[in-house]
């Protein structure tokens, strides 16, 4: 666990807080702020629990239920009763960091003062965090309304030491084990606990902004990989030059080609598409580049914003107003994160779809200048990065399937209650998956254009200082240059692993500087 400690007051939680307590296992502390806006929102609901009249979440059931009102007796029966039956998941566990995400972000709107949760309940969710207890969620029950209910369903349940979670050595046990293992006492929940614990787009957003931060690392390093395509490809890096971006001045373009153009300074490779056989112009998977990497990066940036606004915002139904009134809403609806994430999903499938193009380009004899079939050391005996390219159009064509909009769907719920639903839960597990794939995808372009770059240079022309340093540090991490046919899943496995761990971007940054997100410098 990193002894970085993140506090969360009753605003100001930022995508940053959220990748360090979900991925990296910040501490969590509440802010007095924060404490004493529990404790104000909490005398609010009790008051209105003690009224006669019908307080929905407070006083009554939920959703379809809605209708009936709760005797006082029955109150905390109630609150038990929602959690443990809307844990209802089903399917393969969720990753340890998107639960930790959705408890942590469970957390900030609880600690914002709307949602009327008292002090200790909030203090129980930092500290079975701090303890890295980590519920047991399951990868289906949430349409992305009325929040991710069943999987926060399911943290809640730990908060009440029910139901299975996973303790800091990895072991699945009984959650009443692990709480009080660690000294936790489990929670007795109280009017409107319950369903506060339950109601929030938790589960998306914190996809959502772990997403953002896996996609910038891998922006940057197709700009990497297209500008060391185009190097072994002996292409031109005159379509970089700035002034032609600035007459189309999309953000993201700009950056891109100014992210390629420093990466290609000082190659003797590029520039010599005149030569043997002459062109005019590149192809599109080169000469565009900056286009599809820079639009992507705009898309991004769009979905940082959205991602923003949702951080800053307090999900829940009801909401406790500062004036003191409590008022039912649609704020749990999970359409604006939705969306994003689906587009996230659009954007990563064309990113992908352009890298494999320029690697299928890099091992075919007619359309590579001069590079060997394949790239293989002796072509017909070795078969070289032939079925490395397989195996990226594969995902190629996975990422394609997985640009299909979830969010355009919608399924009615709680008897017609709930009936129309964002589907925000099944558009972030997609992006989940098509993030990782891109991943690979842009490894397979990084091996062949590293091996092309190398085999180049055999032949005598002199790589851009960056493309030396990126093949030097690929070749460090256990991923073999040029030579005959051998077990090639590993290498994958380790280039993988070094685009992941945005150890590309680190390995040319000391010849190029900062390679830029926002405006080119």
């Amino acid at each position: 666990m990193d002894m970085h400690t993140v506090v969360v007051g009753t605003s100001g939680t930022t995508a940053d807080d959220v990748v360090a307590v979900a991925r990296h296992g910040a501490r969590v502390e509440l802010s007095t702020a924060a404490v004493d806006a529990l404790a104000a929102s909490r005398l609010i609901v009790d008051a209105l629990a003690a009224k006669p009249e019908p307080v929905y979440g407070v006083s009554t059931g939920f959703g379809a239920l809605a209708s009936r009102h709760i005797s006082t007796e029955l109150r905390a029966q109630l609150q038990r009763n929602i959690v443990r039956s809307h844990a209802a998941g089903m399917g393969p566990r969720v990753e340890r960091e998107v639960v930790r995400a959705l408890m942590f972000l469970r957390l900030k709107t609880v600690a914002s003062g709307h949602t009327g949760v008292r002090p200790e309940v909030a203090q129980t969710m930092a500290d079975v965090l701090n303890a890295g207890i980590t519920p047991v969620v399951h990868e289906y029950g949430s349409l992305g309304c009325s929040g991710d209910l069943a999987p926060l369903s399911h943290c809640a349940l730990t908060l009440m030491g029910e139901g299975e979670a996973e303790g800091p050595d990895g072991t699945v046990r009984p959650a009443g084990e692990l709480l009080a293992a660690h000294g936790i006492t489990p929670v007795e929940l109280r009017e409107k606990e319950g369903l506060a614990l339950l109601n929030g787009t938790d589960g998306m957003l914190g996809m959502l902004v772990m997403a953002l931060a896996d996609l910038r690392n891998l922006y940057t390093s197709a700009d990497i990989t297209a500008a060391l395509s185009l190097e072994a490809l002996l292409g031109t890096e005159k379509v970089l030059a700035p002034e032609l971006h600035a007459i189309r001045p999309h953000p993201g373009q700009g950056v891109s080609a100014d992210n390629m153009l420093r990466v290609l300074a000082g190659s003797g490779l590029t520039g010599h598409h005149q030569d043997d056989a002459p062109r005019v112009q590149d192809a599109y998977s080169v000469r565009c580049a900056p286009q599809v990497n820079g639009a992507g990066r705009d898309t991004v940036d769009y979905a940082a914003v959205v991602a923003g606004r949702e951080l800053a915002s307090a999900v829940d139904n009801p909401v406790v107003l500062p004036d003191g009134r409590v008022e039912s809403n649609g704020n749990f609806h999970g359409a604006p994160v939705a969306y994003v994430l689906d587009f996230l999903a659009i954007v990563a499938a064309d990113l992908g779809s352009i890298c494999e193009r320029r690697t299928d380009r890099l091992l075919d004899k007619h359309r590579s200048h001069g590079l060997p079939p394949f790239l293989a050391d002796d072509a017909g005996v070795d078969s070289g990065l032939m079925i490395a390219q397989y195996t990226q159009a594969a995902l190629v064509s996975e990422m394609k399937r997985l640009a299909v909009p979830a969010s355009a769907d919608s399924i009615p719920s709680s008897a017609m209650q709930e009936d129309h639903v964002s589907m925000g839960w099944s558009a972030a597990r997609k992006l989940r998956t098509a993030v990782d794939n891109l991943t690979r995808i842009v490894a397979v372009e990084l091996y062949a254009a590293t091996r092309a770059v190398e085999l180049r240079a055999a032949e005598g022309l002199v790589p851009a200082p960056a493309s030396q340093a990126a093949v030097a540090a690929l070749r460090a991490a256990g991923v073999e240059g040029p030579g005959p046919d051998r077990f090639l899943a590993p290498d994958l496995a380790a280039a993988d692993t070094f685009v992941r761990e945005g150890r590309l971007v680190a390995a040319v940054e000391p010849l190029t500087g900062p390679l830029a997100w926002g405006q080119p410098a």
